[in-house]
């Protein structure tokens, strides 16, 4: 059954192999004349067929790859050996049925993701004065905002909800990475597509299904599965050297046997396939790998980049750091008490969407301390937040920037790896609030990794201070700082990187911009969609840097089973061709054989979906207990 569906699927193939058995029994009859004119017919209106798709190729600037094809069906047609003509049409009609198997196989994982997408979500509407609670079943695209939604056990969360009531266990490792089931009890966020557990949960929209976090993850792997490998460029690169080597060979064989059914003969073995179909097979085997890795590879060009790379730039906090500083210490100024500071600066802290400021909102929030509301705030983007919070303009940000509006501002010392948000009230300097960011235990071994493989300039890009970019880049062995950058400068340094390709690490909206200019952008957004995911051309599901290392290693090792798929082909064809101008390998065996090499070049591409691991061990990767600093309020 599976066979005639497959016939049904690709009638190319059924009408190439009706017009073979025909001819055939034909000449089995005795009727070789009637036979010839059969396969001469069809092969004729094959080749006019593929004449026009060359023809179409070459206007959109690409080079016809089955000239060589070509050229053997109208030799092997010429020098009568019209059966050695029917398999070459046989072996092109079933190319598109291999690729598309071989195809189907390397992005397994991609479209695994795409097929366990939430597609369906009961909605609880609240009971009315004439019924009680209802439960309907609606599209994952019509779930508003709001919403209450049930999860029953086993079922896959469709949208980002806040939880209702007890809490609940989910499998989140189509998320993170994460093989362990997390708890979250009431109040907490769950994500679309996490697993539910054992018990039947309710939660409360807060997204909708185009902006919640599995949603976005399959339009990354649709996005990449969409995307074509840079094949038409190694196709190029390939094609007219083999193409000229083949019909130089097939011309010299005739000329010394004078026999023209020499040029058929060593043309048959002549295939374009590890070009057309092994090369894309090999990419499409790469995406694949990497997103069971955790890792987005928008496109093919994407991979080839990330192999040939040669420098390496990182945003610090949340990109280096764990982008989630701790609470150091409350620094107030003379008519200021530090938990008068602190809660100031939370208030106005609530309309920034810096990393600072989440840090400390949580600060104040642990310590019992309630956040004002502001009637008025605005945010300058890298500098810092201004709010209007019980009456008093409240400006948290960078020194420089509060300097500027309070001019009593003065430095407060920090230790490695701190850094401090300065407070000015009603225009005077209130004091500073100091948090730490650690960096990420992976990150020191993700550099070393880099630099022991070929990345011949790393360096780090950040809008922080320079004393604590330098602390950073110190623990986690960058030797190249530039600090105190704005987005523009940012881009600016990425463009005049060298040696190219340059690779841009960043998390935040504000890298958005340098990771769309960098060659290769690698966005961490396993916390979400943001601006910085859209804007790069990696994306990590994973919240660890390691992944970096394990999309380097996954590119270089695509690239190399590619082209060492296309050499495997270009090799046993040219070799084959060798022995055939001698006149050892008859054309219809030929014609076999090759399909033979093909198959070969093929299932050595799909060793793309495989590789060796990356050299992170656990303890490199930061797979270890995390500590925390213990955080003061005091005056200094």
């Amino acid at each position: 059954m599976r066979v005639f569906r497959g016939l049904r699927e690709y009638p190319g193939i059924t009408v190439a192999i009706v017009a073979l058995v025909a001819v055939l029994l034909l000449r089995a009859a005795g009727d070789g004349g009637v036979a010839r004119w059969v396969a001469t017919a069809y092969v004729g209106a094959f080749i006019v067929w593929t004449l026009v798709g060359m023809v179409r190729d070459v206007l959109r600037g690409h080079v016809g790859l089955d000239v060589l094809a070509v050229v053997a069906m109208v030799a092997t047609l010429a020098v009568r050996e019209y059966v050695a003509a029917l398999i070459i049409v046989l072996m092109l009609s079933g190319g598109k049925a291999l690729e598309d198997f071989a195809g189907r196989r390397a992005k397994r994982d991609l479209t695994a993701l795409l097929d366990r997408s939430p597609r369906v979500a009961h909605v609880l509407r609240p009971p009315g004065a004439s019924r009680a609670e209802e439960l309907e079943d609606v599209a994952v695209d019509d779930v508003a905002v709001g919403d209450v939604l049930l999860v029953r056990p086993g079922e896959i969360v469709p949208v980002d909800g806040v939880l209702l009531g007890g809490g609940g266990t989910f499998d989140e490792s189509s998320l993170t990475g994460e093989s362990l089931p997390v708890t979250r009890g009431a109040g907490e966020e769950a994500l679309s597509g996490a697993v539910n557990g054992t018990r039947a949960v309710r939660i409360r929209a807060v997204r909708r299904s185009v902006d919640s976090q599995y949603q976005q993850i399959v339009a990354l792997v649709r996005a990449a599965e969409d995307s074509r490998a840079p094949v038409v460029r190694l196709a190029d690169r390939f094609a007219v050297p083999f193409t000229a080597v083949a019909l130089v060979l097939a011309g010299a064989a005739w000329t010394i046997s004078g026999d023209p059914t020499r040029f058929a003969e060593v043309l048959v073995l002549a295939t374009p396939c590890p070009l057309l179909v092994a090369a894309p097979v090999a990419f499409l085997g790469g995406l694949s790998r990497a997103a069971r890795s955790g890792v987005i590879v928008k496109s093919g060009t994407v991979i080839e980049q990330l192999a040939r790379l040669r420098s390496a730039a990182f945003d610090k906090t949340g990109t280096l750091t764990k982008g989630r500083p701790d609470l150091v210490a409350v620094r107030p100024a003379d008519g200021f008490t530090a938990r008068e500071l602190l809660r100031l600066a939370a208030s106005a802290e609530q309309y920034s969407s810096h990393v600072f400021a989440e840090s400390i909102r949580r600060a104040a929030t642990e310590r019992g301390l309630g956040l004002l509301a502001a009637t008025d705030a605005s945010e300058v983007a890298t500098n810092g937040v201004t709010a209007v919070v019980a009456g008093r303009t409240v400006v948290v940000g960078k020194p420089a920037y509060v300097a500027s509006i309070a001019p009593d501002t003065i430095g407060v010392a920090l230790g490695p790896g701190e850094a401090a948000a300065y407070v000015a009230v009603d225009g005077r300097f209130a004091g500073a609030v100091v948090v730490a960011d650690d960096p990420r235990p992976e990150s020191p071994a993700v550099v070393s990794w880099l630099r022991a493989n070929g990345i011949e300039h790393i360096t780090m890009l950040t809008g922080d201070t320079r004393p604590t970019a330098e602390s950073i880049a110190r623990q986690v062995g960058i030797d190249d700082v530039h600090a105190e950058l704005l987005p523009p400068e940012k881009v600016r340094l990425a463009a005049e990187l060298r040696p190219r390709p340059v690779m841009m690490v960043g998390d935040g909206v504000n890298d958005a911009p340098v990771l769309a200019a960098s060659d290769v952008g690698v966005a961490m957004g396993a916390k979400g969609a943001t601006a910085a995911g859209d804007a790069a051309g990696v994306v990590l599901l994973v919240d660890s840097l390691a992944k970096v290392v394990d999309a380097v290693s996954i590119g270089r090792h695509t690239l190399r089973v590619a082209l060492t798929a296309i050499w495997i082909g270009i090799g046993l064809s040219t070799g084959l061709m060798l022995v055939a101008m001698t006149g050892a390998i008859p054309a219809v065996a030929g014609a076999l054989v090759q399909e033979l090499v093909d198959l070969a070049t093929i299932l050595y591409a799909l060793r793309a979906l495989g590789g060796p691991p990356s050299g992170l061990g656990p303890a490199a990767r930061g797979e270890g207990p995390v500590s925390r600093r213990p955080s003061t309020l005091h005056r200094t």
